[in-house]
């Protein structure tokens, strides 16, 4: 059995029809086409999959696609094509912050949450971690990463 829903993403609205267990993740990837979202582990500990709902950072392994009718999706797609997100992609370049990119979008993704509620130039260094504490990286390590969101945060937006 499914549901028919209108999901909103970056802006857009896309009209799908959806079993009752389907996650967030699943939805973007397989009736959106937005593959930027990645499945890491599947159980919210990675971080990979991170999306924000209504500007909040959320897992997407972790959510019913359901739950999101009637709020807001962003996925790493729409926001770096927004100036700020841009902004973030670039600096991690920058920074080196990037090796494989599996983790990438969810570091995007959660940096971009954490510079939309603070002034430019505000995020200190414990501010940085916790918003990136539920990401894991295996690559690159985590020093270039918080060069690159210090890099950011301190652009104006």
């Amino acid at each position: 059995m499914t549901t028919p829903m209108t999901l909103r993403v970056n802006g857009s609205d896309h009209d799908i029809e959806v079993a009752p267990d389907t996650l967030l993740l699943d939805a973007l990837r397989y009736e959106c086409g937005l593959t930027g979202t990645k499945l890491g582990c599947g159980t919210g500990d990675c971080g990979a999959c991170t999306v924000t709902v209504d500007g909040e950072a959320v897992n997407s392994c972790l959510v019913y696609v359901l739950e999101c009718e009637g709020h807001s999706v962003e996925t790493v797609e729409g926001v770096t094509a927004s100036g700020i997100g841009a902004v973030v992609a670039e600096e991690f370049v920058k920074a080196d912050a990037v090796q494989c990119g599996f983790c990438s979008p969810g570091i995007v993704m959660s940096t971009c949450a954490l510079l939309a509620r603070t002034e430019p130039g505000a995020a200190t260094d414990e501010d940085i971690k916790e918003a990136l504490a539920g990401n894991l990286c295996r690559c690159t390590g985590y020093l270039p990463i918080l060069e690159a969101v210090r890099r950011a945060s301190r652009t104006s937006r």
